[in-house]
């Protein structure tokens, strides 16, 4: 009867969007993780996109927040809100059975934290929650065999948390997560052009200067864009151009520090592990691993090949929608192993 009215639910709760995939249908949504409420009343105003392009330009009355940071609930009430408005926007109002719902979590979140993802999603109407780590999530959905006997690393940067994972019969053999994302990517270009330029930009001209000139390695073309902002000394609107190399020297920090965890992880990976990694390379994942040049000087500060996922975006939605479906296929071939081993 569940199977027959009922939709299982993959979620990557993300600290930038939030995406929701619907076993049979696929990525159904993929909205920013901003909520635009009331001051007082807290009425939700909008979310997702609308909310978003109400952040930094709400009227006193209205507050745009982003209630997920460095990839956990920052804002229980706001959260529970969101997802209730993504799951009502994507599945009929009038339902005979509650949906499952798998959502994907940082590996490196507490035990409260855990609890407070789960609480929300039974508050926005799920039947069943199960939360998995976003490593795993990515390797389901980045179409890995993983649960056979052999080493697949995965990388897996988003908004808030960066996690690497090296995973081998359907569990992680050895993970490192630490809380640095797309977010600090922003930060990082923010600081540098207020220390170097005096001017005061906001997170969406970071971001933008991130997608069209951000970069992690040389290029043999310098990249320039124009931002407009606030002079830090005069208070007054003022234009900029700004080029490639200097986007690549403010991102120089948070990149170092994630091939730092990139190679610690795989220094704690068993040899036999480590050879098949060699052989098969690092799976990159997440929006992170989308910046320019990036898999390139992973590639050569680690000596091991390194491929970007077909769609880094949604991995992590794919793998927590297909999550129900994997489990299953797994235990069948777990069974049939101790079967002939027994």
């Amino acid at each position: 009867m569940f199977g027959n009215n009922s939709s299982d639910i993959g979620i990557d709760l993300g600290t930038c969007n939030t995406l929701v995939y619907i076993h049979g249908k696929g990525i159904v949504l993929n909205e920013p993780s901003v909520v635009a409420v009331e001051r007082g009343t807290k009425r939700v105003v909008a979310v997702g996109s609308d909310a978003k392009r109400m952040l930094w330009k709400t009227p006193g009355n209205i507050i745009a927040i982003r209630p997920m940071r460095d990839g956990v609930i920052a804002d229980l009430e706001s959260t529970e809100k969101m997802i209730r408005f993504f799951i009502s926007k994507v599945l009929p109002r009038y339902r005979f059975v509650k949906p499952r719902m798998v959502i994907g979590i940082p590996s490196c979140i507490t035990e409260v934290e855990r609890r407070a993802v789960e609480e929300c999603a039974y508050k926005a109407g799920a039947r069943e929650v199960i939360v998995i780590e976003e490593s795993l999530a990515a390797a389901i959905g980045a179409d890995i065999s993983i649960s056979e006997p052999m080493g697949h690393m995965i990388c897996d940067i988003g908004g808030g948390t960066t996690e690497i994972s090296v995973i081998s019969l359907g569990g992680m053999v050895v993970t490192n997560a630490i809380r640095l994302g797309g977010d600090e990517f922003d930060e990082a270009i923010i600081k540098q052009v207020r220390s170097v330029h005096n001017l005061i930009i906001g997170e969406q001209t970071a971001e933008r200067l991130k997608i069209e000139i951000g970069n992690a390695a040389p290029d043999k073309t310098i990249e320039k864009v124009e931002i407009k902002g606030t002079d830090a000394i005069t208070g007054l609107p003022r234009r900029l151009e700004i080029d490639s190399v200097e986007v690549r020297e403010a991102l120089k920090d948070p990149i170092t520090q994630i091939i730092d965890e990139i190679k610690a992880t795989l220094g704690k990976t068993p040899p036999e592990l480590a050879a098949d990694i060699v052989e098969r390379g690092i799976v990159m994942t997440g929006g992170g691993s989308l910046l320019k040049g990036l898999p390139k000087l992973v590639s050569k500060e680690t000596g091991v090949p390194v491929i970007v996922a077909e769609n880094p975006l949604d991995c992590v939605a794919l793998g927590a929608g297909k999550y129900f479906e994997y489990a299953k296929i797994f235990d069948n071939s777990r069974q049939i192993y101790d079967t002939l081993n027994s």
